[in-house]
Order: C-alpha cells, then sequence, then structure tokens
C-alpha cells in the first residue's frame, strides 16, 4: 500500500515536472514491435483468444518472475522501487488535467480540436459536444489512472502492466497491428479488466459528489448488469456534473450572487471530480497503511 501512495506522487508528479519526457516513456515501442513481429510471422496462431495470450502473457511472465526474484531483496526497497516505476510508467500515457486545461484554454478552433484530440485518446465519443467530453473525461481517467491503480493494487506490477498493454492492444493506435479475430477478444477482456474499475468509480463519483444523482444514473444506465461494458460511467459523469452545476449556481442564488463566469463549467467540474475520485481513493489507501502500520 505505501508503495502505491509513493508510486501515483511519482507519477502524477512525471505527468506535470515533465511532460514530455513521461509521454515518450510510455510510448511501449518495444511491444509494437512484438506485435508488429507476431502479425509477421506467428500466421494462424495469432488469432482469437490463443493470439491474445501470445501477444500479453510472455512480458506479463517476465514482469512477474522479476516481482518475485526482489522480494525480500535489501529490506524490499528494489520492490519498492520496481513498483514505483512500473506503475509511473504504465501511467497516462498523457497528463490528463493537462489534456482539460488545453481545450478550457484554447481560443482557436484548429488548437481546440487538437487538444481534443489528445484527451480522447484513450477513449470516449470523438465528437465537440460537452456531454461527450465530460464522457472523454472520466472514460480517460478510468484508462489513464484508476485502471492501472487498481489492477496494481490487487496484482503488484504485473498487474498494473498487464492492464495497460491490454488496453494498447484493444484501444490504442497499435490496434492497427492486430487482425479482427485477436481483437475482439481483447477488447472482450479490457472491458472485463475495466468493468469493476468503473463500478468502483461510479461508487467514488456519488460519494464524492451527490449520491442520489448518481445513484439514479447508474441504475437507468444498467450499471448493475454483468457485462464487459462500461458505459454507465458516462451516464453517471454526465448526471453528476449536472447536478454539481445546478447546486452551484442555486447556492450563488441563495446567497444573493451572481455565479461566476467561466469557460466550460462543466468540463472543470468533471475534471475536479476525477480529482476528488482520485483523493478519495487515496485517502482510503492510507488509512489502509496506517491500520497496517498499527496492527
Amino acid at each position: 500500500m505505501f508503495t502505491t501512495l509513493v508510486a501515483v506522487l511519482v507519477a502524477l508528479a512525471l505527468g506535470h515536472v515533465a511532460p514530455d519526457a513521461a509521454a515518450t516513456l510510455r510510448r511501449f515501442e518495444t511491444f509494437r514491435r512484438w506485435l508488429a513481429w507476431l502479425a509477421a510471422h506467428a500466421g494462424q496462431g495469432w488469432r482469437g483468444a490463443a493470439g491474445v495470450a501470445m501477444a500479453v502473457l510472455p512480458p506479463l511472465l517476465l514482469m512477474a518472475v522479476l516481482a518475485w526474484l526482489l522480494r525480500g531483496v535489501l529490506f524490499g526497497l528494489p520492490s519498492l522501487l520496481l513498483g514505483v516505476a512500473v506503475l509511473a510508467w504504465c501511467w497516462g500515457p498523457r497528463d490528463l488535467d493537462r489534456d482539460v486545461e488545453a481545450i478550457i484554454d484554447a481560443d482557436e478552433p484548429a488548437v481546440r480540436h487538437v487538444a481534443v484530440n489528445n484527451l480522447q485518446a484513450a477513449g470516449g465519443s470523438l465528437s465537440e459536444d460537452i456531454p461527450s467530453l465530460v464522457e472523454a473525461t472520466v472514460y480517460n481517467a478510468l484508462r489513464r489512472w484508476f485502471a492501472v491503480l487498481f489492477w496494481f493494487l490487487l496484482l503488484g506490477p504485473a498487474g498494473a502492466l498487464g492492464y495497460r498493454l491490454m488496453a494498447l492492444m484493444a484501444i490504442s493506435p497499435m490496434r492497427a497491428l492486430v487482425q479482427p479475430e485477436t481483437l475482439r477478444p481483447a477488447q472482450r477482456v479490457l472491458g472485463w479488466l475495466e468493468w469493476p474499475v468503473a463500478q468502483l468509480m461510479a461508487l467514488s463519483m456519488a460519494l464524492a459528489g451527490n449520491f442520489d444523482t448518481a445513484w439514479k444514473a447508474w441504475r437507468q444506465a444498467h450499471g448493475e448488469r454483468w457485462m464487459h461494458d462500461v458505459g454507465f460511467l458516462g451516464a453517471v459523469a454526465r448526471a453528476s456534473v449536472s447536478a454539481e452545476l445546478r447546486e452551484e449556481a442555486h447556492d450563488y442564488t441563495d446567497a444573493g450572487l451572481l455565479p461566476v463566469w467561466q469557460r466550460l463549467p462543466e468540463l472543470r467540474d468533471a475534471m475536479s471530480l476525477v480529482w476528488r475520485m482520485l483523493l478519495l481513493w487515496l485517502a482510503a489507501l492510507a488509512l489502509l497503511v496506517i491500520a497496517g502500520w498499527v496492527t
């Protein structure tokens, strides 16, 4: 747990202090070359679920063996450094709040279009309307931050790396290297990897925002169903942001004030909600760390 807290802080700091270096670090060119080699040489074995396993399992096994070999060495310091390095590596690849701010600050249509494409790099509608941008913010929070963090907590460095490789294979531009017979099962696996994370994010939005609104949106979007689909997350995000903006306007009215004008308040509120969710997760981790130390 302590490793996770340190690793998250390092990953966030890296994205803010050296965003270009972080993006370069997180390109996963070796995995791209591995997928290209499989496409050229694996033949019929590079199809279906077997193709997914062939692509992902070798790097995962290497990471698992490395983590096992470092256990207990030098009082756990190498394991700590490995965990920090892997989580920082699998985070992103771009800094989410920088991408959101770029859209808010964009004055020219061409600049705004580039900023929107950067925000939507990890998922979300390709439209530039406000509800789509709110959804894209939350989906990118899922794929850039929360899913990596969740699987790191469950399975350590191999879990974080496994999720990132599946995401690269299923939804990134690298999917062009994957045959359709292999891409479909990869996307299903990714959906199941993301489903529990999206459920926890929906709960976090309810706790960090308006619980009744989030709950109703979750039910109306059939979030209770077991399926490899996280579409309910966008519905909960839209409803939560709308409810918060209504409450804010109501508070200003009750105080006899006019609401402060801001550019794209929905997008600002969506990013604020994402930050509150992350702080909620880190606070829970900190409590677990303290409990572990006390006991």
